[in-house]
């Protein structure tokens, strides 16, 4: 018999939100922190939990009755909170790790939108200007300021806050970046509340230090990172944030100065009370600035006293699902779940995790995709989710529900998954007409083919639509897993981001890694707590790549509609596997596009080129990439694997780095001598040589041009060819280059087909 899934309500536990100290010290930590701050200013504290157990023991007893009634709220109270008094830079600071806010319809209301150094020839959907791509240094105009000559990133009227500012940057024909002057001036005053070397403020520490200002990922040099500031800057009136330079700069950077940028900021709802951030504001707001960073820094998992567990653990087998309700009008608080299989990487692929809240169907996802890790155990923390060494996939959104909550594990594959962890906390909401539910929808492009960006008029881009959600909610984040099969880049793309039916994205990036927060392509791993990239080994070469963002003070409120698109735009004509994961909260009788999909779901996941585009084998061939290397005068001989560029068996031997008169002969084998039709299955690419092409000492083609603008791969048919039985040889010399070509004097030899007349 197969033991079924054990499913148990357990009492409520005391969660614990930092190693070692309970639930109840860290919610007395906050309040005690709360109290010195708004009631005893008059000496700056530094309060340690170990302390602050201690405290709570000589704490008054209108202290008491407030921690009491406390732990049986829905949340922890928080300094400064917005909803109740006016925007400012630490009701900001507060926003940000008070994960019960994003469950809830902003107030006050606003909009998010987005300055960037998009190209701005693209003016219009479905125009040949669409895909233009020069994203960087265009401005929103250049101004004189007291004779300096300052370039407006943004200029917006308030009431509002810059949420998140990126950047990356390199100087003319790619040289050392200048580092010109940031000055970021509010409410229409001359002198800049925030001024400096722009590298020094976004990721240098000079306005603040880490997580909310950090460049990634620490393992690419420093000159090829994102950089990414998270510190919000409150304005009442207005916001304008400019850049001054001695370098040279000229629209998209043909010749000039590079940078590249996205500002995404709130815009509130015309009487919002906000108090603007000034000089003063970061000493001010020292204490909670401190206790942010530090929760950011370390992720804690915030939980509650009274949450209550209930676990999912045991087997399941192909085709199984097992479920566990929760009654009441709560919310979910965080989810814990480890996986045990034969083929790990396929489970967690094919393991759905569904959820339904008051009746309806919100989540439909890959279990693995959900956490942030694709398909693909990839440890990384981040503020919303866990993924440990141990294999334990942890979430902390918070998921509310006025009466009842469902959630399901489905097991889509052929081999059964045993659930060796399954926890669920969940603690009581007071739900309103805020409340929203959560959403989750996963969808893959399967061998989706991509365009060369070579001559073509969109430059090889497509728009891809991730998601349209219509009704009235909050998008909050999302996860990208691919599989890449080519030796190249594949996120040239910007994200479009419509609202509320807009015709012009409010939102329009500068690329695909610029959105997930890092640049330049580079495959390194970093995480932070708003987004991360657990993997990019398939970011310049074949394989898989996963990054995450998610949403905090930058997420996207929507009163009618969102519509989030990307481009997808690889560097080369391939074939890969595109799978976007994409969150949000919504009121109900919210409705969107993306249904589940088992097919895609159970589909085998592409662990090797060969399981996206299946090699192509030319029958009778003698490969290329099998023949013996008897003679090389110069160069260097390799085995090339692309498959995209259609070559039998996926690989050619590739001969570079030759010179003019260089030679290279190589072996192969005849069972029957005789006189036979020979064809060669060669290259042809912008670096490839002039060649003359022998065969046992007698030549057959005296100059043979390689050169072509893109790569592609042809056939040569040789003049009758007399062949012994045994050894053969093939000979290659260089001879020149193309006037057009690159004097690379390249030249590739995919296969040799050899038939007796």
């Amino acid at each position: 018999m197969i033991p079924q899934l054990r499913r148990h309500g357990k009492k409520p536990i005391v969660a614990a939100g930092i190693p070692g100290l309970a639930h109840r010290s860290l919610l007395w930590y906050y309040l005690r922190l709360y109290q010195i701050r708004r009631e005893s200013e008059r000496t700056k504290h530094s309060v340690e939990a170990g302390e602050t157990m201690k405290q709570n023991k000589t704490l008054s007893t209108p202290w008491i009755i407030i921690i009491v009634l406390s732990a049986c709220h829905t949340t922890a109270s928080f300094a400064g909170n917005a909803e109740s008094g006016p925007v400012t830079f630490e009701s900001l600071l507060d926003e940000m790790v008070n994960r019960d806010r994003i469950a809830r319809l902003p107030r006050p209301a606003y909009t998010c939108r987005q300055f960037s150094s998009y190209d701005r020839n693209s003016t219009e959907p479905g125009s040949p200007t669409w895909w233009a791509n020069w994203d960087r240094s265009y401005f929103v105009r250049i101004e004189d300021n007291n004779g300096r000559k300052e370039h407006v990133l943004m200029d917006a009227d308030g009431p509002g806050a810059v949420v998140r500012f990126w950047a990356t940057w390199h100087g003319p024909g790619g040289g050392e970046f200048s580092n010109g002057t940031l000055r970021v001036y509010l409410d229409g005053k001359a002198e800049p509340v925030i001024e400096g070397p722009m590298a020094d403020l976004i990721s240098g520490g000079k306005l603040v230090a880490e997580p909310l200002s950090r460049g990634v990922s620490p393992e690419t040099a420093y000159r090829h990172r994102g950089h990414n500031l998270y510190l919000p800057i409150p304005y009442a009136k207005h916001c304008k944030v400019t850049y001054e330079t001695k370098a040279f700069i000229d629209e998209g950077a043909r010749k000039g100065e590079a940078l590249y940028y996205q500002i995404n900021y709130r815009s509130y709802e015309p009487g919002a009370k906000i108090e603007s951030f000034t000089k003063n504001s970061l000493e001010q707001a020292r204490s909670t600035l401190d206790r942010v960073q530090r929760l950011l820094g370390q992720n804690v998992r915030i939980g509650l006293e009274r949450a209550k567990e209930e676990t999912l653990e045991g087997r399941l087998s192909p085709s199984e699902e097992q479920s566990i309700s929760i009654s009441g009008q709560r919310a979910v608080r965080s989810l814990e779940f480890r996986l045990q299989a034969d083929d790990l990487s396929q489970a967690l692929r094919c393991t759905i995790i569904k959820m339904e809240f008051d009746g309806s169907p919100t989540v439909w996802c890959p279990i693995g995709d959900f956490f942030g890790t694709g398909y693909h155990i990839r440890p990384h923390s981040t503020w919303y989710t866990a993924v440990s060494a141990d294999k334990t996939l942890s979430c902390y959104w918070i998921m509310p529900f006025r009466e009842q909550a469902k959630i399901s594990i489905l097991n889509l594959g052929s081999e059964p998954v045993e659930l060796t962890r399954g926890r669920i906390l969940s603690e009581a909401w007071d739900w309103d007409d805020r409340s929203c539910y959560f959403h989750a929808a996963w969808k893959q492009w399967t061998e989706i083919e991509t365009q060369s960006n070579e001559k073509a008029k969109d430059n090889g881009a497509f728009d891809l639509n991730w998601i349209t959600v219509k009704g009235r909610g909050t998008y909050v984040g999302d996860v990208l897993t691919l599989f890449n099969t080519a030796n190249t880049w594949w996120g040239e793309g910007d994200e479009k981001i419509y609202v509320d039916g807009e015709s012009f994205p409010s939102h329009i990036g500068t690329g695909s890694e610029d959105y997930y927060g890092y640049a330049w392509c580079k495959p390194n791993f970093f995480e932070s707590a708003f987004h991360a990239q657990p993997s990019g080994d398939g970011n310049l070469k074949p394989g898989f790549t996963v990054n995450s963002r998610y949403r905090s003070l930058d997420a996207i409120p929507f009163s009618k509609s969102i519509r989030f698109d990307m481009e997808l735009w690889h560097w080369a004509k391939t074939t890969m596997n595109y799978a976007p994961t994409t969150f949000w909260y919504a009121r109900p009788g919210a409705t969107w596009d993306v249904k589940p999909d088992p097919k895609e779901a159970k589909r085998a996941i592409p662990k090797a080129v060969e399981h996206i585009i299946k090699p192509r084998l030319v029958k009778n061939a003698i490969e290329g990439e099998t023949l013996r290397v008897a003679e090389r005068s110069g160069g260097i001989t390799e085995i090339q694997n692309l498959p995209q560029f259609r070559w039998s068996n996926n690989r050619q031997l590739w001969w570079r780095n030759a010179k003019e008169q260089d030679s290279l002969v190589v072996e192969f084998n005849i069972e029957e001598a005789g006189d036979y039709d020979v064809t060669l299955g060669i290259t042809k690419a912008v670096d490839y040589g002039i060649v003359r092409i022998g065969v046992n000492s007698e030549t057959k083609l005296d100059r043979l041009d390689l050169y072509n603008p893109s790569v592609i791969a042809f056939d040569v048919k040789l003049p009758v060819c007399r062949l012994r039985e045994g050894k053969n040889q093939l000979k290659v010399t260089i001879l020149g280059a193309n006037p057009s070509a690159v004097k690379s004097h390249m030249f590739g030899l995919d296969y040799i087909l050899a038939k007796k007349r």
